[in-house]
């Protein structure tokens, strides 16, 4: 198996808190929780934006 990369990441509370519960709800740690999560929107970035993404990037991707 590969060797992972370690990282500091500095988080809010509150963020942390709501990523323990979800994590907990999947049967996850939150370490796994939080790579799924950057892997999903790794794949979605990969494939395009949802076409509900209101976010800049995806407006300036749309615009004429």
């Amino acid at each position: 198996m590969a060797e992972r990369k370690s990282f500091l990441l500095r988080i809010d509370p509150a963020l942390w808190a709501e990523l323990e519960a979800w994590a907990q709800d999947e049967l996850r740690s939150v370490n796994a929780q939080v790579e799924y999560v950057l892997r999903q929107a790794v794949l979605r970035r990969k494939r395009g934006a949802a076409p509900h993404d209101e976010s800049p990037a995806a407006s300036r991707r749309h615009a004429p």
